[in-house]
């Protein structure tokens, strides 16, 4: 599904990123797959997520278009210098769209999927962009 802006240009799941979206889904971090198991099929109180959804440039892990909510999870890999840089112009492009991002540690998965549900549900309930 293809979402367009006032200028005609394709915002959501772009084309062009269809095959790395698909490349990323088949290769799911273990923390993405236990995630995903509790918010596929509406599993979390009824919202509907995708994962690998691209906005813009960006491929989100998960989101939630009803609620216009990104779940991002980092690894190791999310705290050099740059990376840190990327992940908060990744965070103020998507704000800019209303696009709420929420950020959790691949460890916070593993050791507390429960309450990492709860934070989401907390937030989708919410109102308010998180701040880069």
């Amino acid at each position: 599904m293809s979402f367009r802006l006032e200028d005609g240009d394709v915002i959501h799941n772009r084309l062009e990123l269809k095959g790395r979206r698909k490349e990323l889904r088949n290769n799911a971090t273990p923390a993405e797959r236990m995630l995903w198991g509790a918010l596929q099929h509406s599993n979390l109180d009824g919202y509907k997520f995708r994962r690998q959804h691209s906005v813009g440039a960006y491929i989100l892990d998960f989101y939630c278009p009803s609620e216009r909510l990104a779940v991002e999870l980092d690894g190791d890999s999310h705290f050099t210098d740059e990376a840190m840089a990327y992940d908060q112009a990744r965070t103020g492009f998507l704000n800019s769209l209303d696009i709420r991002v929420l950020r959790f540690l691949n460890t916070d998965v593993y050791d507390n999927l429960d309450v990492v549900c709860e934070r989401i549900l907390e937030e989708l309930k919410s109102n308010n962009l998180t701040t880069p």
